[in-house]
C-alpha cells in the first residue's frame, strides 16, 4: 500500500451488494468503518437507475469524510461478480442484471469522479473480510459459505482466493443436490441446486412444502404461508415447534452433505458460515456438523472446524470489498 497515497487519500469505499440490500462503508487503512449507508437492491429496473440511487446516498457519507478527493478507490462484492472484467453477469437474484452483463465497476467509476473501482463475487469479499479481520485470521485454507437470499461461497486455497480462469470459480451454491424431476427450480435456470434448499428463501420454501404435506400442528400455521421467512421458522423452532425444528434439520443435513463433498476438493481447515441464517445457531450448525461427519471421506473426518462468522452484520463483506479497493494500484 502506498503510504503517501494513503495519507492524501485515506479512505476506500466498500460495497456489499446483496440480493436484498446494498450496504456501503467508507473504510480507513486500519479497517475501521467511518461511515455507512444502505439502499434496497431490487427496487430498480436498470443498472443505471441502481447506480444513480447508490451515488445519491454515497454523496452524503463521502461528504462526511471530507469529499471525493479523500477516496482512493472503491471495492464491490456482488453476486456473479467477475474480478477480471469488473462486471456482474447474469445474476439470478438481481432484477437489473438477471439477463445481462453489467459493467458495474465502470458505471460507478464514471459517476464517482473516475476513482478506480474493482469488483468481485460477494462471497469472495466476505472471505477476504474473514481472512483479514475475522475468524479466518491465520488460516490459508478455508471456505466461507454465505447464507442469505442465495447461497454463495468464497474458497481460499494456500492463502489465495480461487477465481478460476474466467473469474467465476466457487459457485458452490449451484452444486446440484437433488437430481431429476423432484429438484426445485433455481434462479440460475437449473433445478435441484443447493441454493434452492439452503438459502433463506429455500428454508421458507421447505416450510411451505412441509405445511402442505402434513396436518401436524405448528406455530407456522398461524401465518400466511406466502409470507413465512427463515426468521419466522427460526423463532418458531426456538419456541419448541417440532415442525420448524425439522425444517432446520433438513436444511442443515443438506448443507453438511454438501460440505462433505466440498472437502474432497480443497480439504479446508474450516467452513465459515456467514449471513442472517446463522442466527439460528445450533438449530442449523448441529445438523450441519452431524451430516458432515456421517458423509465425509474417512481421511477428512474430524479435521475441519465449523465456525460462524466473527464479524457482525454486513461488516465482513463490506471490509472484504474495501480490501479489494486498497489493492488497486
Amino acid at each position: 500500500m502506498n503510504e503517501q497515497n494513503t495519507t492524501l487519500k485515506p479512505y476506500v469505499i466498500g460495497l456489499d451488494l446483496g440480493g436484498t440490500n446494498s450496504v456501503f462503508g467508507i473504510v480507513d487503512a486500519r479497517g475501521e468503518i467511518k461511515a455507512t449507508t444502505a439502499i434496497k437492491t431490487g427496487s430498480y429496473e436498470t443498472a443505471e437507475e441502481y447506480v444513480d440511487a447508490c451515488v445519491e446516498v454515497l454523496k452524503v457519507i463521502i461528504d462526511q469524510v471530507g469529499g471525493i478527493e479523500k477516496i482512493k478507490a472503491m471495492g464491490i462484492g456482488a453476486p456473479n461478480g467477475n474480478y477480471y472484467k469488473g462486471t456482474v453477469e447474469f445474476a439470478a437474484n438481481l432484477s437489473w442484471a438477471k439477463n445481462s452483463v453489467v459493467p458495474l465497476a465502470k458505471l460507478f467509476s464514471e459517476r464517482l469522479d473516475n476513482i478506480p473501482v474493482a469488483l468481485t463475487n460477494d462471497a469472495n469479499a466476505a472471505a477476504i473480510g474473514e481472512m483479514v479481520y475475522g475468524v479466518a485470521r491465520g488460516m490459508k485454507n478455508f471456505i466461507v459459505i454465505t447464507l442469505g437470499t442465495g447461497v454463495g461461497s468464497g474458497i481460499v486455497v494456500n492463502g489465495q482466493l480461487l477465481y478460476g480462469h474466467d473469474g467465476f470459480a466457487g459457485e458452490l451454491g449451484h452444486v446440484i443436490m437433488v437430481r431429476g424431476a423432484e429438484g426445485r427450480s433455481c434462479g440460475c435456470g437449473r433445478t435441484g441446486c443447493l441454493e434452492a434448499y439452503c438459502s433463506a428463501t429455500g428454508v421458507a420454501r421447505t416450510a411451505r412444502e412441509m405445511l402442505t404435506k402434513t396436518d401436524r400442528p405448528s406455530l407456522l400455521r398461524e401465518m400466511d404461508p406466502e409470507k413465512i421467512t427463515s426468521l419466522d421458522v427460526s423463532i418458531a423452532a426456538g419456541k419448541g415447534d417440532e415442525l420448524s425444528k425439522e425444517i432446520y434439520e433438513f436444511t442443515g443435513k443438506m448443507l453438511g452433505e454438501a460440505c462433505a463433498d466440498f472437502a474432497a476438493f480443497s480439504s479446508p481447515e474450516a467452513f465459515i458460515f456467514f449471513g442472517g441464517m446463522v442466527k439460528a445457531g445450533e438449530l442449523l450448525m448441529k445438523p450441519i456438523r452431524d451430516a458432515y461427519e456421517n458423509s465425509v471421506m474417512n481421511i477428512f473426518k474430524g479435521k475441519a472446524q465449523f465456525l460462524v462468522s466473527g464479524l457482525d452484520g454486513a461488516s465482513a463483506a463490506v471490509l472484504g470489498a474495501s480490501a479489494i479497493g486498497w489493492e488497486i494500484q
